[in-house]
């Protein structure tokens, strides 16, 4: 598989510039000229095993893949807040002061570009930084204008978009979903089942950028945008990046399962107090959360063939807004378990986390490894990217694979089969002359 090499300046652009994107920025700004270390990055930190262990080669995954460096990185999102990136970092109060003050000038530089917004989609966020125009076609226009024009403010070759807004109302695909002729009739006719976040996918498909969707919203993940996309040869993955409490389940569940331990019951409670937890205090937007934090038991642990362990587990999620807590989000989790001859146990996780710290290098990891697929010609869903999703964009007919370790070693081997490598299968090298 022939992949293109990098050439020029990678824009990255994140629809909200809110605790996430700003958090990723400047990450990215203190990495590359600060000597801070990108951790919790695979793209900048992970080593891939390449042939058998005897050989001992193991590269950083940055120096084995074409990987656009960070030094060639630009930045662009859209935000209902007028303020540039140093003043909603300041707002987020993510990161410290001591950590913003050395990149205070360059942050000022990222100024929002007006987002399109419709406040029915995400009801406990408002603001005055928002696009005009008559129908959902013409927002979606103003979008695609906005992706040109700072592209060329930018000097940039390429561009990737990944979604770091808020999480939308609970929305099932409809009729207009069903195809892209029906999508685009619906965005002429201001069709309420298209919400915001669609009219970014959209936008960039059209324009030929890749596309992740970090939050649970009805976005690219519906036979229209597939079908774009692939169209376009655009790449396209979702959603809902995986970071405090569904990343640990995705840990837990499959170490419980490997070990065949019953679970009885699986109760998760969080608190958080940062933007999302606001806009999250609203039932419909909670809702499209919950869908994508209750379904990974489920796929994990196939109660259908395990039903001895799994039929009867009862599993709950709560999320309550707690506006002392800030960023630092806190995930509670009581796991009731049995053993042997069915005696019970109990396992308590207390996760005080930092949910931007956790997400940011999701989005840098996100922006590298779609505009390397869209340079291989990986048009559509990339499924090899479930690894950062709670709620993981597959073809249809395909089941999600929500066990973190399996999606990880799909992640590798995907990137050892694009640039020309064997895949790994972990047999011990003694068995190969049996094997063959």
């Amino acid at each position: 598989m022939a992949v293109s090499p990098h050439e020029g300046k990678l824009l990255v652009l994140t629809p909200g510039l809110g605790a996430v994107a700003t958090t990723f920025i400047a990450g990215v700004e203190r990495v590359r000229n600060h000597g801070a270390k990108p951790i919790g990055s695979l793209t900048q930190m992970q080593a891939i095993r390449l042939g058998q262990r005897s050989e001992n080669r193991s590269p950083l995954i940055r120096d084995f893949c074409d990987l656009a460096p960070l030094e060639d990185l630009e930045f662009g999102g859209w935000d209902v807040y007028a303020d540039d990136g140093f003043d909603a970092a300041k707002r987020s109060d993510v990161l410290s002061y001591q950590d913003m003050e050395p990149i205070e000038d360059f942050m000022r530089t990222i100024k929002p570009m007006t987002a399109a917004f419709d406040k029915a989609y995400v009801k406990n966020l408002d603001g005055p930084n928002v696009k005009q125009g008559a129908t959902k076609m013409d927002l979606a226009e103003g979008l695609r204008a906005d992706i040109r024009n700072r592209m060329e403010e930018t000097g940039s070759s390429r561009a990737v978009m990944v979604w770091c807004g808020s999480t939308e109302v609970y929305k099932r695909p409809s009729t207009c979903h069903e195809s892209i002729e029906a999508f685009e009739e619906g965005l002429r006719n201001n069709d309420e089942a298209i919400a915001p976040s669609q009219l970014y996918a959209y936008a960039a498909i059209m324009e030929g950028v890749p596309y992740a969707n970090g939050a649970p919203n009805l976005s690219a993940d519906c036979r229209a945008l597939e079908e774009l996309a692939k169209q376009k040869g655009v790449a396209i993955a979702g959603k809902d990046f995986k970071t405090g409490q569904t990343l640990m389940k995705t840990i837990l569940a499959p170490g419980f399962k490997s070990r065949m331990l019953g679970i009885s019951g699986w109760f998760s409670t969080n608190i958080l107090g940062n933007r999302d937890g606001e806009v999250l205090d609203d039932p419909e937007s909670f809702k499209a959360k919950e869908v994508t934090k209750v379904g990974v038991l489920d796929t994990i642990l196939q109660p259908e063939i395990y039903p001895d362990l799994y039929k009867d587990l009862y599993h709950k999620v709560r999320i309550n807004y707690y506006p002392p807590r800030g960023d630092a989000k806190e995930g509670w989790d009581n796991i009731d378990i049995f053993g042997w001859l069915g005696y019970p146990m109990q396992i308590k996780v207390d996760f005080l986390c930092r949910d931007s710290i956790l997400a940011a290098p999701i989005v840098l990891d996100l922006a590298l490894f779609l505009d390397l697929a869209n340079r291989a010609g990986r048009s559509g869903i990339q499924e090899w990217l479930s690894f950062y999703f709670k709620g993981p964009h597959v073809e249809e007919g395909h089941v999600q694979e929500h066990d973190i370790f399996i999606q990880h070693f799909r992640l590798k081997n995907t990137l050892r089969v694009m640039m020309g490598e064997e895949p790994v299968t972990h047999l011990s090298e003694s068995y190969v002359g049996e094997l063959a």
